[in-house]
C-alpha cells in the first residue's frame, strides 16, 4: 500500500498535530518559537497571506508539471529541506530519515552541520539525492576547509554558509522555560561565526570548487556584494524568524533581491512556507527552489521517512491544484502578472495560521 493510499494523513495540519501529540512540550516549542516578541516569524507568514493570486482562464491546463531542479539537478518538486539543527530530537534518525524521505520522493535537502548523524552517514542513505551541506562556522579556516573538504569527497552537490548568526537570538520560549540545552550549544565557538566577513567568503571560493550558497540574505545591498564574490546562490532567509526580531517578511524582501541578482546566481527562499500555494507565490516571484523548514519537522516527528514524503506528496498535490487553477501547465510559465500585492489577510497570523482548520486543543481532531 501506498502512502496516498493508506490514509493516514490527508492534509498537511494533520502532520503538526501529530507532532504535537509526540513531541516532548520543551522540543515542541523549540521547533515553533522564534526569537523575543516572534515578530519576524509572524511576518513571514503575513508576507504570503497578503500576496493573492490572479488565475487566467481558459487554458488547456489538463497535464500539469511541478517539476524543477536545482544546480543541474531535477526535482520533483522545487523543494529543498532546509536545514534545521538538532533533527534527532524529532526522530531517531534524523537527518539520515530525512535524506531517505527527499531521495525517495525526489526532492533535495540542506543538512544541518548541528544534526547527526553527520555528513558521510546522511550520503551513505541517499547516494543519488540532491543534498547540499549547510555550515555554520565555529572554528578557524581548517575548520571550515575540513567541512568543505569531507562536503566534496561525500558528493555533496553544494556547501551553505548560514551568514545571519553572527550574534545568537534570545528565543524566550526556551529561555522561559529553562530549556537551555540548545541555545547555549549553539553559542560555542560563536567568536568564529561574528567575526565572519566578505573576505573570508572571498578565500572560500578561491579554495573550493563545490558551489558556494550564503543562506541568511535578506537585502539587496548583501546580494549585489554576494554576486561580485561569486557566490552561486542567493538564499533568501531571515531564520524562520529565529533570529533578528521586528525584521521583514521573507516574501517582503524577495522581489527586490531578485530583480537585483538578475540571473546571476540561483535564488532560494525560506521563512513561513506551509503550503502548496506559498511555493507557487515564490516561484511566480523569481525564485528557483523554496526551502520547507517547520513543517517537514512536524512531518518527522508525526511519522519519520514515510511521513516526510507523504508530506512532500500533499505538497505537491497543492502545487499542482493552485498551478491548474491559476492556468499554467510548467512552474517556469509563471510570473508575477499572476501575484497581486497588499491583499487583506483574513486570518491572524502565526507561526499555524496557515491551517486554519487545526486545533491543538483538541486531542480528538486535526490527525492522529
Amino acid at each position: 500500500m501506498t502512502n496516498e493510499q493508506d490514509g493516514q494523513f490527508l492534509t498537511l495540519h494533520e502532520f503538526v498535530k501529530s507532532a504535537k501529540m509526540r513531541l516532548n512540550p520543551m522540543i515542541w516549542d523549540y521547533l515553533v518559537g522564534a526569537s523575543e516578541t516572534e515578530t519576524t516569524m509572524r511576518r513571514n507568514r503575513l508576507s504570503l497571506d497578503t500576496i493573492a493570486l490572479r488565475p487566467r482562464v481558459l487554458r488547456d491546463v489538463s497535464k500539469i508539471d511541478t517539476s524543477g531542479s536545482f544546480l543541474g539537478k531535477p526535482l520533483r518538486l522545487p523543494v529543498l529541506l532546509a536545514p534545521v539543527g538538532s533533527l534527532q530530537s524529532f526522530e531517531a534518525g534524523g537527518g539520515a530519515t530525512a535524506a531517505k524521505a527527499i531521495e525517495n520522493f525526489g526532492a533535495g535537502m540542506m543538512l544541518s552541520s548541528v544534526s547527526d548523524p553527520g555528513l558521510e552517514a546522511v550520503r551513505e542513505v541517499a547516494p543519488k539525492g540532491c543534498l547540499v551541506f549547510q555550515l555554520y562556522v565555529r572554528g578557524d579556516d581548517t575548520f571550515v576547509d575540513s567541512y568543505a573538504r569531507r562536503a566534496i569527497e561525500a558528493g555533496y552537490d553544494a556547501f551553505a554558509i548560514t551568514v545571519d548568526t553572527a550574534v545568537y537570538s534570545r528565543r524566550e520560549r526556551d529561555i522561559a522555560k529553562r530549556f537551555v540545552k540548545y541555545w547555549r550549544a549553539e553559542t560555542t565557538g560563536m567568536n568564529y561565526q561574528a567575526a565572519l566577513s566578505w573576505k573570508d567568503i572571498a578565500r572560500f571560493k578561491k579554495v573550493h570548487k563545490i558551489p558556494l550558497i550564503l543562506k541568511g540574505i535578506g537585502t539587496v545591498e548583501d546580494a549585489k556584494i554576494a554576486i561580485e564574490h561569486g557566490v552561486d546562490v542567493i538564499y533568501v532567509s531571515n531564520h524562520g524568524g529565529r533570529q533578528l526580531d521586528h525584521g521583514l517578511g521573507a516574501m517582503d524582501v524577495l522581489g527586490e533581491i531578485v530583480d537585483a541578482v538578475k540571473g546571476r546566481a540561483r535564488i532560494v527562499v525560506d521563512g513561513g512556507f506551509s503550503r502548496g500555494s506559498d511555493i507557487v507565490k515564490a516561484v511566480a516571484m523569481g525564485a528557483d527552489a523554496v526551502g520547507i523548514g517547520r513543517l517537514y519537522c512536524y512531518a518527522l516527528a508525526a511519522g519519520g521517512e514515510r511521513a516526510v514524503v507523504r508530506m512532500l506528496e500533499i505538497l505537491e498535490d497543492e502545487v499542482r491544484s493552485a498551478m491548474g487553477l491559476v492556468g499554467v501547465t510548467e512552474l517556469k510559465q509563471l510570473n508575477r502578472s499572476y501575484l497581486s500585492a497588499n491583499a487583506r489577510a483574513v486570518n491572524d497570523t502565526h507561526v499555524h495560521s496557515a491551517y486554519p482548520l487545526l486545533n491543538l486543543d483538541d486531542p480528538g481532531y486535526g490527525g492522529r
